[in-house]
């Protein structure tokens, strides 16, 4: 009696947890980005997750993302696909695409990951990349709607959160690396300690032999 209750219990618990995921799969199936480490008006890497959502199961064969004028972008080598970056005026860039090679691309079940080195991310709380993911067969879907409401749309566009401006921080390119000043003070102390310690040990070094030297002679 008793373990037929936990027996029943416990499918009850699993298949609310199974309806669960299963509502929530399709709010997570669209093209997102991430990037841990970007904070307003600095450099950060920013990673784009495509996933193929094609009711015939054509691959996903191109990727545009739109960027808010950016100072410079770097794409990552990702095989199988090749990247072309878009540019204003001003050399700002505005967008990059992915574009796959013949016969290639992301199939069903799948999903693809395109990364970039970004600088010169705005000195806002966040930014929208609207992003187009073009089909094999022709379909092209656009994500580039934005929350209304507080309920997420149909086809949202990427939207990344920034983390406030961090101060000093060395923008994309800079090789100089700012070193906290308790480190520096800390490094000269043990700089002045390490040549006390050699001047101490040749002198030492040097009474030994003269003692040795007049032992001998003696």
């Amino acid at each position: 009696m008793k373990n037929s209750w936990m027996y029943r219990a416990g499918f009850t618990g699993v298949a609310a947890a199974a309806a669960v995921v299963i509502a929530a799969a399709p709010a997570g199936a669209h093209v997102s980005v991430s990037g841990p480490d970007a904070a307003r008006g600095g450099s950060a890497v920013l990673t784009f997750r495509v996933p193929n959502e094609s009711a015939t199961g054509s691959p996903t064969t191109a990727l545009t993302v739109q960027f808010p004028a950016l100072t410079e972008v770097n794409t990552q080598a990702t095989p199988g696909w090749r990247a072309e970056v878009s540019r204003d005026a001003d050399h700002k860039v505005t967008g990059v695409t992915w574009t796959a090679d013949a016969g290639g691309g992301i199939g069903p079940g799948q999903f693809g990951s395109f990364a970039v080195l970004a600088d010169g991310l705005p000195d806002t709380d966040s930014i929208t990349m609207p992003a187009t993911q073009t089909y094999a067969d022709g379909q092209v879907v656009k994500w580039d709607q934005t929350s209304s409401g507080g309920s997420e749309p149909e086809n949202p566009a990427p939207v990344l959160q920034l983390a406030p401006k961090q101060s000093g921080t060395a923008g994309h390119g800079d090789i100089k690396t700012a070193m906290p000043q308790s480190q520096s003070e800390k490094d000269t102390t043990a700089r002045w300690l390490g040549s006390i310690g050699i001047v101490l040990g040749a002198l030492g070094l040097l009474g030994a032999l003269g003692l040795g030297f007049a032992r001998r002679k003696s």
